[in-house]
């Protein structure tokens, strides 16, 4: 029986890494291809701000290959789901019918990508799907897998939680308003170790720098700030 042909939504993160952890266990799903949306402006990773050259570093190191959807500074939802099309409708032409996410609750985001993929004839799977937070982030922990925090939300977390590992201290210290996997959104990774690793990605702890955003839900709930403020940890790579 011949595998399902499946490329990897890649964050980067740790939720990430253990959903590809999971799949590779399936023996329905053939995993060779990952797919991260760039910032090309700035070389860096859309979600959280990783230089690009880690990116690079952590695909080597699991093996994989990588695809980038190259986006400018700011990009419009026109201009990447534009860029999204090029990169999906390559992947199928090479014969891919399956995607691969490590999301874990978020209902509606899982709808929109089931109904986005539903147009190339691509079927999404969640290997984490309704997992609970706290024991994939212990399971995660305890297979030896290791991830730094590289971005988090300024109103939910100080400024104290950005560039420290995922371990048992993080968790414990989180407020009780955080998810344990940031599912949220509340704080992004870096997963840099594990058992998909042939080797640990190295690098050193640049510098935390704080910045806002546009807050886009701000016209459908008038208490909100009309921003949303971000810590980031720059990691910087090591030869």
């Amino acid at each position: 029986m011949s595998k399902l042909k499946t490329y990897f939504n890649w964050s980067t993160g740790k939720d990430a890494a253990l959903a590809y952890y999971h799949i590779l266990k399936d023996k329905k799903y053939h995993v060779d291809h990952l797919v991260t949306s760039i910032n090309a402006h700035h070389n860096r990773v859309s979600m959280h701000g990783l230089r690009r050259e880690l990116l690079i570093k952590q695909t080597q190191e699991i093996g994989l290959l990588v695809t980038t959807i190259e986006l400018p500074e700011e990009p419009t939802m026109e201009v990447y789901n534009t860029k999204m099309d090029q990169v999906v409708t390559n992947l199928v032409s090479k014969g891919y019918t399956h995607c691969c996410f490590g999301d874990i609750f978020l209902e509606d985001l899982r709808i929109y990508r089931e109904e986005q993929l539903k147009k190339y004839n691509i079927t999404a799977c969640f290997p984490l799907w309704k997992r609970d937070s706290k024991a994939l982030i212990t399971e995660f922990i305890a297979l030896g897998f290791k991830a730094v925090v590289i971005c988090i939300k300024s109103d939910l977390l100080d400024a104290s939680f950005v560039g420290r590992n995922i371990d048992e201290s993080f968790i414990k210290d989180l407020p009780e308003n955080v998810d344990p996997c940031g599912e949220n959104g509340e704080f992004h990774t870096f997963c840099y170790d594990g058992p998909i690793f042939k080797n640990p990605v190295k690098f050193t702890l640049g510098e935390k720098v704080y910045k806002e955003y546009k807050n886009p839900e701000k016209d459908s709930e008038a208490k909100k700030s009309s921003t949303m403020g971000f810590w980031f940890c720059d990691l910087l790579p090591v030869e």
